[in-house]
């Protein structure tokens, strides 16, 4: 039989994985070239969104966008004209995602700062402390980004009231909430405690062998499931060990025995 993590166990990994050597490659890599908090927030936006398919196609699908947006994202888009910005992004495709989706996205953001200054002043605007998650402040944050966008961002921003477990806005969030050898944060009005788990297969196949979920959908009820696993270990931080295990389930079965050893 195999025996579950313990804390001990976890915090091991953690301190093994936990580090700036192993990002790569990791579209938060691109976090890391933007001192300005309002530059960082729209950056891991962006990137979070654009965070599918193959790691080469992200890199250089979010490169781009960044690119175009220079070195303050967030002064480009309440100063550079939509149109310069559509002209620019003409032909641009990510997957299924075209320029125009991107520009629509771009759109939303620009609407939000021009509003609440920041992402993350709109995002508090939704944040109630008495709840659990942050589930519906995130909703209220994509809503307005929506509201505001000039056309459909499509898949690229997904709603959370449609159930997904929206694993990239999760991801997004984790980036600018939690500040650690990795996790580059500045989001210093939401606490740590009520992130949920950016859910992937990895931290899925994570989550059901440590016995957190017995869930086979990938949904926001299996990702809640597994962050309240979490919180047993750590109640102030549950996505603590989201970046270490993962990268534990990406380097294959032999990694997977280490951390379930047989007994």
């Amino acid at each position: 039989m195999s025996s579950s993590p313990t804390k001990t166990d976890l915090e091991r990994i953690y301190r093994k994985y936990n580090r700036r050597a192993h990002v790569h490659p990791d579209p938060l890599e691109f976090l890391y070239g933007y001192d300005a908090l309002a530059d960082r927030e729209v950056a891991g936006l962006v990137a979070a969104s654009l965070a599918y398919g193959r790691v080469a196609q992200i890199f250089k699908s979010a490169g781009a966008v960044l690119a175009v947006l220079g070195p303050a994202p967030a002064a480009a888009l309440l100063s550079v004209p939509p149109e310069a910005l559509s002209r620019e992004l003409c032909g641009f495709v990510h997957r299924f995602a075209t320029g125009g989706a991107v520009c629509a996205l771009l759109a939303g953001i620009r609407k939000v700062l021009v509003r609440h200054g920041t992402l993350q002043n709109c995002f508090c605007t939704h944040f109630k402390a008495h709840q659990k998650t942050v589930l519906t402040a995130l909703s209220g944050l994509v809503e307005e980004v929506l509201a505001g966008a000039e056309g459909d961002p499509g898949h690229l921003l997904p709603l959370p009231r449609r159930k997904s477990a929206c694993k990239r806005l999760h991801l997004f969030l984790r980036w600018m909430v939690r500040k650690d050898a990795v996790d580059p944060g500045g989001w210093d009005h939401v606490p740590p405690s009520k992130l949920v788990v950016p859910l992937d297969v990895h931290m899925h196949r994570v989550g059901r062998l440590m016995g957190l979920t017995k869930r086979k959908a990938g949904d926001v009820k299996t990702a809640v499931e597994i962050t309240e696993g979490f919180r047993r270990f750590c109640p102030e931080d549950p996505v603590r060990y989201d970046f270490a295990l993962t990268r534990v389930g990406m380097r294959g079965d032999g990694e997977f025995r280490e951390l379930f050893r047989k007994v």
